[in-house]
């Protein structure tokens, strides 16, 4: 069966499943919206029911949340929510607890070095590196405009 790329897009799109697009939009709203939620719920918890200051409360409301987001990762129930709700999961912070978490939950059969230690930034390595490096770069460029 000889096909050129155009009579193989068309074959492979009247094959493809169609994704249900909107549905998809509505549980990562929903879910990433009650991510959200939660957090200011943590956030008033924090400082009006503990009396603690905005800043330490925010910290306290990050920290909650990659706590949440690892414990569920090893429960095996974050992904179960993550296939339900996409990117509404992903993109707060508790995904990027569970980018770090995965990994290194994964290779844990390796062992602590080889396994855990080195598989554990596979997936977030390359968003700290460039993030980090991102930001002396533009350190040093706010610096050098702030001396002249």
């Amino acid at each position: 069966m000889n096909m050129d790329k155009k009579q193989y897009k068309r074959f492979a799109t009247s094959h493809a499943k169609r994704s249900p697009i909107f549905k998809n939009c509505v549980h990562a709203f929903v879910v990433g919206g009650g991510i959200c939620l939660f957090s200011e719920g943590l956030f008033s918890l924090f400082t009006l029911c503990f009396g603690l200051a905005e800043e330490l409360s925010r910290t306290l409301c990050s920290v909650s949340l990659i706590f949440i987001a690892v414990l569920l990762t090893g429960l095996g129930v974050f992904d179960k929510i993550a296939k339900f709700a996409g990117a509404g999961t992903l993109v707060p912070i508790t995904g990027f607890a569970n980018s770090v978490a995965s990994p290194a939950i994964d290779s844990r059969s390796e062992g602590y070095v080889l396994g855990v230690g080195a598989k554990i930034f596979t997936v977030c390595g390359p968003v700290l590196l460039y993030g980090t490096l991102a930001g002396a770069i533009y350190g040093v460029i706010y610096w050098l405009c702030s001396a002249f």
